[in-house]
This record gives C-alpha cells, sequence and structure tokens, in this order.
C-alpha cells in the first residue's frame, strides 16, 4: 500500500476507534448514574423516565458504534478493493466519456454508496426509535422517502456535476466551480422551504388563538417579521420535537412540530420562538452562511491543488487524466468525512456559543423572566428522553446544543455573550 492510502486507512481506524470509545464512555457514564435521578433534576423527571432515558442513551450509543464500523468498512471497501476505479471506468465506457457521461457515473456510484447506508438506518428506525416509541413511520412510508430523497438527490446535483466537469478546462476554474457550487447552495436555502420541504412533510399555518396571538406579539415586539408561523405534521414520522427557520429573506418561515405544539403550553412555545429568534436577530444564520463560504472556498482551492497531483488519483487505482475532473471529486467527497470528523469539537464550540446567546435573547425578550424557556427545556428533554448525564468529553466533542444543567445554569444567571 502506498504513504497516501496507508494514512487514509489509519485515519479511517482512528476515526471509529475514537467514536467507539467516547461512546462507551457516554454509555457506561449514563448506566453507572440509572439509579438516581441527577441532582436538581428531581422536579421534573420521576425514576422511571430517567430510566428509560439511560437506556435510550444506552441503545443509541451502540446503534452509534455499529453505524460508525458499518460505514468505515463501506468506505475501505470503496476505496481499497479497487471496486470504484471498476465502477467508474465500466459507467464512463457505458456512458461515454464526455461531461454529461462523467456526471452520469458520478452520479450512479454516489446513489449505490447512499444505498449502503439504507441497511443501518433501517436499524435505527424500526429497532432503536421504535422500541422506545418514537417511530411513527412504516415500512411504506420510509422507503418512499428515501426513494424521493434520490430522486431529488439526483436532479439536484447532475446539473452542478455537469457544470464543474465543464469548468476543468477554464483558468482557475476551482474559483468559478466555487462561486458556482455556492451560488446554487444559496438558491438552495431559498427554494427549499417552499418546494422540497413539502415533499416529505404537510404544513399548515398555525390556527388563529391564544398560541399564535402570543407568538404573533412576540415576533412584533422583538422586531421579526413574520407573516405567518408554519405547523408541520412531524408526528407523521416521528415522536420527537422541534421548531427550526427555514429559508433566507422573504422566503423565510418559522416551523413548529405539531409534536412541539402538544407538549408545550403557550408560554413555553412562546419561550422556544424568542430562542428561535434569537439566532436570527444576532445574525448566527448569516455568519454560518460564512463559515459555510470559506469551507467551501478551501475545499475547491484544496481540489484544484489534488486535480494537479497526478498521486491522489493513482493512489486509488485511477488512471490521471488532466482533462477528467470526475475522480478526484469523487475521492475528494469520499476523504472529506474522516478529515473533517476531527473538527467536530470546533464546529459544536461555535454552535454552544450560538445557543447561549439566543437563550440569553429569549430570556430579555421575556422581560428577565428565563422559567418559561426553562421548563419548555425541561419538559424536551423529557419527552425526547435526553441524556442529563453526558460525559464531558462526550458533550465537548459531539454537542451542538450546550447540557441541560448548562444552559439553566446560565440562563438563572448571566449567559455567555
Amino acid at each position: 500500500m502506498d504513504a497516501f492510502p496507508a494514512f487514509v486507512a489509519v485515519l479511517i481506524a482512528a476515526k471509529v476507534l475514537f467514536t467507539l470509545v467516547l461512546e462507551d464512555l457516554n454509555r457506561r457514564h449514563a448506566l453507572e448514574r440509572a439509579g438516581t435521578v441527577p441532582a436538581g433534576m428531581e422536579g421534573f423527571v420521576d425514576l422511571e423516565t430517567y430510566g428509560k432515558s439511560v437506556r435510550y442513551t444506552a441503545a443509541t450509543s451502540l446503534y452509534n458504534c455499529a453505524e460508525a464500523l458499518w460505514s468505515a468498512a463501506i468506505l475501505a471497501v470503496i476505496l481499497f478493493s479497487g471496486i470504484l476505479p471498476a465502477l467508474y471506468n465500466s459507467l464512463s465506457s457505458a456512458f461515454g466519456y464526455s461531461i454529461w457521461g462523467q456526471a452520469a457515473a458520478l452520479l450512479v456510484i454516489g446513489q449505490a454508496i447512499d444505498l449502503a447506508d439504507w441497511p443501518i438506518d433501517w436499524w435505527h428506525t424500526f429497532r432503536v426509535e421504535e422500541k422506545f416509541g418514537f417511530n411513527k413511520s412504516g415500512r411504506g412510508l420510509w422507503l418512499a422517502d428515501k426513494g424521493k430523497g434520490a430522486v431529488l438527490s439526483a436532479c439536484l446535483m447532475y446539473p452542478i456535476a455537469v457544470v464543474l466537469l465543464g469548468l476543468i478546462r477554464v483558468p482557475y476554474w476551482w474559483m468559478w466551480g466555487f462561486a458556482c457550487t455556492f451560488l446554487f447552495m444559496l438558491v438552495l436555502m431559498v427554494l427549499y422551504p417552499k418546494f422540497i420541504l413539502p415533499l416529505f412533510n404537510k404544513f399548515t399555518p398555525l390556527a388563529d388563538g391564544e398560541l399564535k396571538d402570543r407568538l404573533m406579539s412576540l415576533a412584533a415586539r422583538t422586531g421579526f417579521a413574520a407573516k405567518t408561523i408554519l405547523v408541520m405534521d412531524g408526528s407523521r414520522r416521528s415522536g420527537h420535537s422541534n421548531a427550526f427557520f427555514a429559508g433566507v429573506g422573504r422566503t423565510r418561515r418559522v416551523v413548529l412540530f405539531d409534536t412541539l405544539i402538544a407538549q408545550l403550553s403557550p408560554e413555553e412555545l412562546e419561550g422556544v420562538l424568542a430562542h428561535e429568534i434569537g439566532h436570527y436577530k444576532l445574525g448566527h444564520i448569516p455568519r454560518m452562511i460564512g463559515v459555510s463560504a470559506i469551507l467551501t472556498f478551501l475545499s475547491f482551492a484544496l481540489i484544484g491543488w489534488l486535480a494537479s497531483c497526478p498521486w491522489f488519483v493513482t493512489s486509488f487505482g485511477f488512471a490521471h487524466d488532466p482533462a477528467r475532473l470526475a475522480p478526484v471529486l469523487l475521492l475528494f467527497s469520499l476523504l472529506s468525512g474522516p478529515f473533517l470528523f476531527w473538527l467536530t469539537p470546533l464546529f459544536s464550540i461555535i454552535s454552544r456559543r450560538n445557543e447561549y446567546q439566543a437563550d440569553a435573547f429569549a430570556k430579555r425578550a421575556l422581560s428577565g423572566d428565563p422559567e418559561p424557556l426553562i421548563v419548555a427545556l425541561r419538559k424536551l428533554h423529557t419527552e425526547n428522553l435526553g441524556n442529563l448525564v453526558p460525559h464531558p468529553l462526550y458533550s465537548s466533542f459531539h454537542y451542538s446544543h450546550p447540557t441541560l444543567p448548562e444552559r439553566e445554569t446560565a440562563l438563572r444567571g448571566n449567559c455567555p455573550a
């Protein structure tokens, strides 16, 4: 094995090993504390519910271990067995070596790789989530979602693949590739709430009444222009609950899961919406778009350099051809995951900081009273069987939100700026 493939193999193995160690730490940490409700949490969760949350944490942790091993095995087979260049050459020969044919080859290979993840995703949905009462999706709906997702992915990715492959002959092609890709991402953000989300879920305007009056009053009070608030039929697929923004500019929409509305009081939902508005008013969304732009630019700069390095493609069995960008794009997409995994803590730190700030905004929007949001967070943790005692190393690495005790402490004291 050449030096670079050997390095990649070590990196994949290190990612799996680190994942297994972290999951084991987190699972043991929860199980060792299963007999007693954590101090300060006795008032909102009973021992039976807490024990169920511990079992859910353990089951999810075992799934995460299986998923890490499954994904690593699939990736190793793809990269080191020789099947990838053989499949690409066969498909390119069948479709033709034009940019249209190369794009089609990339599309088929990408769909095949996604298909390989279906079994482990099926296990999570119909074994883990169903065991704990969260899964509401039948086999038919699950397959329909997968099918629609595959068709949608093909329709969206094929044109951008054609554009990128066609740019290879243009000077500084990778800069143009970045510009086209980032513009495509922005267009998707606009189209997503209006045309893509409705393919999978039903959205209805929030009914008139106390809840709508409260939420619209909050939006007006905080300077957030909201024409309507939409309710999504999340209960059709899952018992989990959530709220989120979708889209940008005039396409921006506030979306509440119907499960969230069923679980929280109007006052508590006001706290949740105040938190979401906080993300918008504090500029978190454009900042994350900016971070995405930087990462995309750096990725294309790296792709541009790798395209000029014969060893990158020949190390994995491809023939080097400066006029064909498809193998470089294919390998880069496969290898980026094991590399970016180690940046997870950095992204988690940024995300947790944003969550603290959004909580602080919500507290101010609620006239300095943190209790509606705190009660809402407690109920959501209970309903979603959240882990009340994650291992500190695990939460620092993986958690995009502070833990519940951390959020409560910040809300009752001085929230981080």
